[in-house]
């Protein structure tokens, strides 16, 4: 009876245990130079630090398939990277936009190198709007100009990443604060809206893909804004003790196959559960024909010690199904950073039996209500297996987005593209690891990914 027990516990461990992932592996690297231009002729006039208006930077922050071999890509606030005026945290006048990108993998002839070459191409770029007057800095006290973009007009307002674009007497998530800084993206089914989610707000917006006009606004609740606003993102924290932290607000966006759902998370805790030093980041679920929305905990790993704790950061979600979740949980180190990659990892999360907790607040109350989660991907080991040094990986890959199967050995693959912002530096000067200046392009960093490991995948149900 006893030898009975023990083998009815080792097949309970067994089939608990996560399973290898030794199907995703790296198949191709596609890059876009990082110092030319989109297409946006219009704002190719000198921002405030100097930077043209429509440097091609910045790509991965946020990643979406639109089917066809066609991707959206979006930049964050713009190219601030650049030291000019502190008292805006060195944000510019930039116009937010999505750039459409169309790619071309096909197997690699050669007998050297990775199984597939990537050549990503830019077709077109579409600047984001609101018919609806913006508020937008004076910046007379700044010793600046005005916020409002020249391009404005009586029908067109630019959403911009100037950080003092916004009505101080209104809290954070106010919908016509100009300020946008764009992190997450999805594409709707029908193929004819974009969802935007940003840190600012931080706010989810719709927009129209073929003109870029806003058409709606998702409402968060009031918990995940701030009350007492900066342009400067230090005095942001420290004058606050609820909502999210300056610059980490909804940094990733999912949305389900079937166009129903998305999904926002939170780079880092809310100020009220922790903050930088909390454990546990929100996920909001927000039904996209009425609204209403719902939240999950998910627990960040602790990359410090037990006496230390250190968290790394969130910077996106995929939806592997309408239950199931990718989630890239990151560290700040790689290439751009002058440092080594360390810690950059894609974990599986299932909300099926997970717990709602939109009426619990403080850390401490979170413990023990997170999401499951599985590790699905080593980015960094899967990097340097094929050859890229720690220093060379991207400091932040923060797009994801599955795109076309492929065929290997008659075996067909899902793809998952990975995609870095590179900060609009499309140069990066010598560092600790690198004698001489190095390139820093928009890269695209594509694993072929077995059904095996992916049993359950249902790809997103786009038009045509």
């Amino acid at each position: 009876m006893l030898k009975k027990s023990l083998i009815l516990s080792f097949l309970v461990l067994f089939a608990i245990a996560p399973a290898a992932n030794a199907e995703v592996k790296l198949i191709a690297i596609g890059s876009l130079d990082g110092k030319i231009s989109d297409h946006s002729t219009e704002t190719s006039a000198p921002l405030e630090n100097g930077v043209a208006g429509n440097l091609l930077g910045g790509l991965g922050s946020g990643l979406a398939y639109a089917g066809n071999n066609t991707f959206i890509a979006i930049p964050d606030r713009g190219p601030n990277a650049v030291p000019y005026n502190s008292a805006v945290s060195d944000t510019v006048s930039y116009i937010n936009r999505f750039q459409t990108i169309k790619v071309k993998l096909v197997p690699n002839k050669l007998d050297t190198g990775l199984p597939f070459t990537l050549t990503p191409s830019l077709i077109d770029t579409t600047l984001l709007f609101s018919n609806e007057p913006l508020y937008y800095g004076s910046g007379g006290e700044l010793g600046l100009p005005n916020g409002a973009p020249a391009l404005n007009n009586n029908n067109k307002n630019y959403f911009t990443g100037r950080s003092d674009n916004f009505n101080p007497t209104q809290i954070s998530t106010y919908p016509n604060n100009a300020r946008f800084d764009p992190e997450g993206v999805r594409v709707s089914n029908n193929g004819e809206k974009i969802f935007i989610s940003d840190e600012y707000g931080p706010y989810i917006y719709q927009f129209n893909r073929n003109t870029g006009k806003r058409m709606r606004v998702f409402n968060l609740p009031n918990k995940f804004a701030v009350s007492n606003l900066s342009p400067v993102s230090d005095t942001e924290i420290t004058g606050n003790t609820s909502g999210r932290v300056a610059n980490k607000g909804m940094e990733g966006l999912a949305i389900t196959p079937n166009g129903k759902t998305l999904i926002g998370i939170l780079q880092s805790p809310l100020l009220q559960d922790g903050g930088t030093n909390g454990a546990y980041i929100r996920i909001v679920k927000i039904d996209i024909e009425t609204g209403v929305t719902q939240e999950y905990a998910y627990q960040l790993d602790n990359i410090g010690t037990a006496a230390k704790p250190k968290y790394p950061t969130v910077s996106e979600i995929l939806a592997i199904n309408d239950r199931e979740f990718l989630v890239d949980e990151r560290d700040g180190k790689g290439l751009g950073d002058g440092s080594k990659a360390a810690f950059k990892k894609i974990y599986r999360i299932d909300l099926t039996n997970a717990q709602e907790v939109s009426n619990i607040t403080g850390e401490r109350n979170l413990v023990g209500k997170a999401v499951s989660k599985n590790l699905f991907l080593d980015v960094v080991v899967a990097l340097t297996q094929n050859g890229i040094k720690e220093e060379d990986i991207p400091a932040k890959l923060e797009g994801l987005a599955f795109g076309e199967d492929v065929v290997i050995n008659r075996v067909k693959k899902h793809t998952l593209f990975i995609a870095n912002d590179n900060d609009f530096l499309g140069t990066l000067a010598p560092d600790t690891y690198h004698s001489i200046s190095v390139d820093n392009p928009n890269k695209f960093f594509v694993f072929a990914v077995d059904s095996t490991d992916l049993p359950s995948f249902v790809p997103q149900k786009l038009k045509g």
